[in-house]
């Protein structure tokens, strides 16, 4: 079998109907380089002073991990130049970033998490890079005026890409363009993304499912008589054993899902009624839903679809319930009940 690099596929997609555009495969290639530069960071650990913390504070109110930083600028520093986006948004900033006027500028939008799951960095536990591309609603005269927020605020259905990096042994770039979800392996060799799995399916069922149990006494009804039954196992309702695995970084924990099938879990709970749960709807929750679905599964927050979620600021929160889709049926009807 011929290998398929990254760049090959893009262009195939391209030629075949016009599935995406020039720019948007150009996009596509500038975000996967980031990637490899980041993955680069990553993998010296403590070779460099990059670990620990920043000194500083993201939007959310986390404390910034070295890599957070470095990740964000290598991606914002990356998509400036090519001319093909309107702004970008990150969960590590305030407001979007706009695009400097010695650039020219594009009709996309680019949303990430520059570096998913740095709280494990320091203990040397996968991490990741999820990002998201949308359409610019209001693009015009070449992109003169300056993109506020609002341009962000589009429903999950509206993604034209979404993707994520997973920084593990090896680093992998899982992708889709609307049209099924493919992993490609980054050969050091040579410095080029390598397609090794084609169209990913998740199982409609499953024995593994992902959740911070220590959570357990904030969550709601529907979660926990959930879990109990998966717990019960053999001597339950379900009939079957099933096991937890937790990593605590979403791109590892949804990695596992789409490789092997599963079921991750992260409620609402009752620990901080000011947020609506953990995850962001923009940098985290869309991007891998769209993913989720396009293998096959599903996606919720418990009391709708996620993409369908209307989106009303840009760091905005939902639960998320997302993998295999009778598993997460049964959570989603337990909440209608």
């Amino acid at each position: 079998m011929s290998r398929i690099t990254l760049s090959q596929f893009l262009i195939q997609q391209q030629r075949d109907g016009e599935r995406i555009s020039a720019e948007l495969r150009f996009l596509v290639e500038v975000v996967a380089r980031a990637v490899k530069a980041i993955g680069n960071a990553v993998g010296k650990g403590g070779l460099t002073n990059s670990l620990g913390e920043a000194g500083g504070e993201n939007v959310q109110g986390e404390v910034q991990k070295k890599l957070d930083v470095i990740a964000n600028e290598i991606l914002l520093e990356a998509n400036e130049w090519g001319g093909h986006l309107a702004a970008m948004a990150s969960e590590e900033m305030d407001a979007p970033h706009q695009i400097p006027n010695r650039y020219p500028k594009g009709e996309y939008l680019l949303l990430f998490d520059p570096l998913d799951g740095s709280s494990n960095i320091d203990v040397n536990i996968s991490t990741g890079t999820i990002f998201s591309v949308l359409r610019c609603p209001d693009f015009a005269n070449g992109g003169a005026a300056p993109v506020d927020e609002s341009a962000f605020l589009q429903p999950g259905t509206r993604q034209l890409v979404a993707g994520y990096a997973v920084y593990g042994s090896a680093t992998q770039l899982v992708l889709t363009l609307g049209e099924g979800v493919h992993a490609f392996t980054l050969d050091r060799e040579t410095g080029s993304f390598v397609m090794t799995t084609a169209h990913m399916r998740i199982p409609d069922d499953t024995k593994e499912y992902a959740i911070n149990a220590s959570n357990a006494r904030s969550w709601e009804a529907p979660v926990k008589r959930y879990i109990d039954e998966l717990i019960a196992g053999k001597t339950g309702p379900r009939g079957k054993d099933y096991n937890m695995r937790w990593v605590g970084s979403m791109v590892a924990d949804v990695h596992r899902i789409l490789t092997r099938g599963g079921i991750f879990l992260y409620p609402k709970d009752t620990k901080d009624p000011t947020k609506p749960g953990k995850l962001r709807l923009m940098y985290e929750a869309n991007p891998m839903a769209m993913l989720i679905e396009q293998a096959g599964g599903s996606a919720t927050t418990g009391y709708q679809r996620i993409l369908d979620v209307q989106p009303e600021k840009l760091h905005q929160r939902v639960p998320v319930i997302l993998g295999s889709k009778n598993e997460v049926e049964r959570v989603l009807g337990y909440h209608s009940a």
